[in-house]
């Protein structure tokens, strides 16, 4: 049986030790394998498309000036890096959903001690549409909240100072609300139920929230993040939630 943990953080952490599990370790190889396909792919034709770019920029920028490249260079990298390790882990979601719930499910019998309940690939498949409708459910809380936070990065002094702030805060939030959701989803248990759970037990949420937050802007890390963070979050629905929920 798990034992009680502090704080959403330590959930978050207790994923590490949770995907090396002998038995789980091939439901964590194919959420990992598809974002490192995406990741991988993404990063390699934003690199292109960086090339391009320098080249545009450098028929502009004088002799003396070609220095700058040593600096421009790395910087460009660690924006790409940190702006697109949040777009590139949203579509990884969506494609590897129905195999995030899997891993979740596995992870709460692991937990729990009780048997896994018995399915076949065809079992997954037939789920593949409650599953991304669940995922656009979540986009759509999303969007509308993304875009207010963006819009208030063209305000300037205030809205450029408050921005970033309420960005990695919201971040932090829907970090919480995209991993929790798979072991309540597999419960059949509605979005806005789970996320009014979330929200009576805010800072456990958004402390593992801004976990997820921070490591999906490591380098290499974030490419384990995904199956991390679902141990994780499926560790703290153990915990925290499973009890809460009627027979």
């Amino acid at each position: 049986m798990l034992k009680q943990s502090h704080s959403g953080a330590s959930y978050f952490l207790k994923g590490f030790e949770i995907i090396q599990v002998k038995g789980l370790r091939s439901f964590v190889l194919l959420p990992l394998m598809i974002n490192l396909i995406l990741f991988s792919g993404a990063f390699y034709f934003l690199y292109l498309q960086l090339e391009q770019v320098f080249e545009y920029i450098n028929n502009f920028i004088p002799d003396f000036l070609s220095w700058l490249n040593f600096i421009l260079w790395p910087l460009a990298v660690i924006i790409v890096l940190v702006v697109f390790s949040f777009i590139f882990s949203s579509v990884a979601n969506w494609i590897a959903a129905p195999f995030n719930g899997l891993l979740a499910e596995k992870v709460e019998c692991y937990l729990t001690g009780q048997p896994a309940p018995e399915g076949t690939t065809a079992d997954i498949i037939k789920d593949i549409p409650r599953t991304l409708s669940r995922e656009f459910i979540k986009l759509k809380y999303y969007l509308p909240k993304a875009i207010g936070c963006l819009l208030l990065f063209l305000i300037p002094v205030i809205g450029q100072t408050v921005a970033p702030v309420l960005w990695f805060l919201f971040s932090a939030w829907m970090m919480a609300i995209q991993y929790c959701d798979y072991p309540f989803d597999n419960h059949k248990i509605g979005f806005d139920q789970m996320k009014s759970q979330l929200q009576q037990d805010r800072a456990t949420a958004m402390s593992f929230g801004f976990m997820v937050t921070i490591f999906s802007m490591i380098p290499i890390i974030n490419l384990v993040v995904m199956p991390v963070a679902i141990c994780g979050a499926t560790a703290l629905w153990v915990d925290r939630y499973k009890a809460q929920q009627p027979d």
